[in-house]
């Protein structure tokens, strides 16, 4: 190798310890960055010419260069800011966002989860580009189709309670003294165990409302189901009006034989009259179940296992909670729960081939692959962990170690330079 190769082998040398030093500066720069991920470049040797010879030996060197900046999607470590749209993933995958970034319209994903309702009630990103996920309807059933994840600014309608479900047990012993015979002017003392409950109505207002049970004996229990008469038209405040009433039957192991609904018609004052609900006690004997998976009868205090309605106030969103799985709740001005939306979460088979288009984001390449677009928590894909950010996972210690090598290994190579030229002078001289 001439005086002049050595020259140019150390000036490579020389441009790849100046570019791995740009990539520990860029580390070094976004240790604060949400969702960044630490870079490492990649150092190769440069093959520059076959001198005479076979063997491996023969082969002179052209130097370095850098070959590449690799991403490392190591986890970086969580921090909690008790922001409610402040969105972590623990775990793989990416957050889908849509928007414009560098006149570019499109699909990029991120690990920086810095959300924000934005004037229209969307999830946005600090950029302005908009979170992605599954939408739900009125009912809270999700979509199958991606797009924009609304979270506010909504109202939904009122959905009056069709069915009421009672999971409960009856005591099956005697009452000491016997309980009098059903007197509905009476309900408190003439029944033996009763359950407060409330039905909603169409217009969305909640009506509290009491579950009388009467044991008649030999197994059989009636019941009645009251509320206060001033909110049904034609009712007088202050006295209970019956709205719907069945019976019960037991078998002699406790459970449920037959369970039927005489009548269930509720008019409440401005609201659709002739409500009808259905009261499931849990699937009886006689319809093919087993009769002890909802209400029984055996030798214990009477208790309710589990009661809910499926009516809802509707409303304006007043608040909302993000799970796990990334399901947003909406908790509404009446106080009710409903799904929102899911939140997706992509995954790629390679992460280092995504291409960096700034602003914490990335796009898809041909060396990524297709993005695998789920739920979080299943398929691979991380949790959503609420209320927290990610940081990044450059560690400041590293990268000062780092730092020491390139600017040594910078030297070494400006040495080889120097050295080039004296020998490069020396042989000038020797036509003196």
């Amino acid at each position: 190798m001439s005086i002049i190769s050595s020259m140019t082998v150390g000036a490579s040398g020389l441009r790849a310890e100046s570019d791995a030093m740009t990539a520990t500066s860029d580390n070094i720069a976004n240790v604060s960055t949400y969702g960044f991920k630490r870079e490492r470049a990649v150092f190769e040797d440069v093959l520059g010419r076959s001198v005479m010879g076979s063997s491996a030996l023969a082969q002179a060197g052209g130097g370095s260069r850098i070959s590449q900046i690799q991403e490392m999607w190591t986890q970086g470590a969580l921090v909690t800011t008790g922001n409610p749209t402040d969105l972590a993933l623990s775990g793989d995958g990416l957050f889908i966002e849509r928007g414009t970034v560098n006149g570019a319209q499109g699909q990029y994903y991120s690990r920086n989860g810095q959300f924000q309702v934005d004037h229209d009630g969307y999830l946005v990103s600090p950029e302005g580009l908009r979170l992605q996920g599954y939408t739900a309807d009125t009912s809270g059933n999700m979509s199958t189709q991606l797009g924009d994840l609304r979270v506010d600014g909504m109202t939904l309608p009122a959905t009056p309670t069709t069915t009421m479900t009672l999971h409960a047990n009856l005591d099956a012993r005697p009452a000491t003294p016997a309980t009098p015979a059903w007197d509905p002017a009476n309900p408190s003392t003439t029944s033996d165990y009763s359950s407060p409950t409330r039905i909603v109505d169409s217009l969305g207002a909640s009506h509290d409302a009491t579950i009388y049970f009467h044991n008649d004996g030999g197994g059989n229990w009636t019941w009645h189901a009251m509320v206060d008469g001033g909110e049904l038209t034609g009712g007088t405040a202050g006295v209970p009006t019956e709205g719907a009433s069945g019976a019960l039957s037991f078998n002699t192991d406790g459970s449920l034989q037959t369970s039927t609904t005489t009548t269930s018609s509720f008019d409440f004052v401005g609201a659709a009259t002739g409500q009808t609900v259905a009261f499931d006690f849990g699937t009886p004997a006689s319809a093919g179940g087993t009769g002890l998976g909802g209400t029984t009868q055996l030798a214990q205090a009477s208790g309710v296992a589990s009661l809910s309605q499926n009516g809802f106030g509707g409303g304006a969103v007043a608040g909302m909670q993000i799970e796990q799985d990334g399901t947003i709740t909406g908790v509404f001005g009446s106080g009710d729960r409903r799904a929102l939306g899911q939140i997706a979460v992509a995954r790629f088979t390679s992460d280092t081939g995504l291409a960096r288009t700034g602003q914490n984001l990335w796009s898809e390449t041909k060396g990524s692959g297709q993005p695998l677009v789920g739920m979080a928590g299943t398929g691979g894909r991380g949790s959503v962990v609420a209320g927290s950010l990610e940081s990044s996972n450059v560690d400041l210690g590293t990268e000062f170690v780092d730092l020491i090598a390139f600017q040594r290994g910078f030297s070494a190579n400006s040495k080889v330079i120097t050295t080039a030229d004296e020998m490069y002078q020396e042989l000038v001289q020797l036509k003196r």
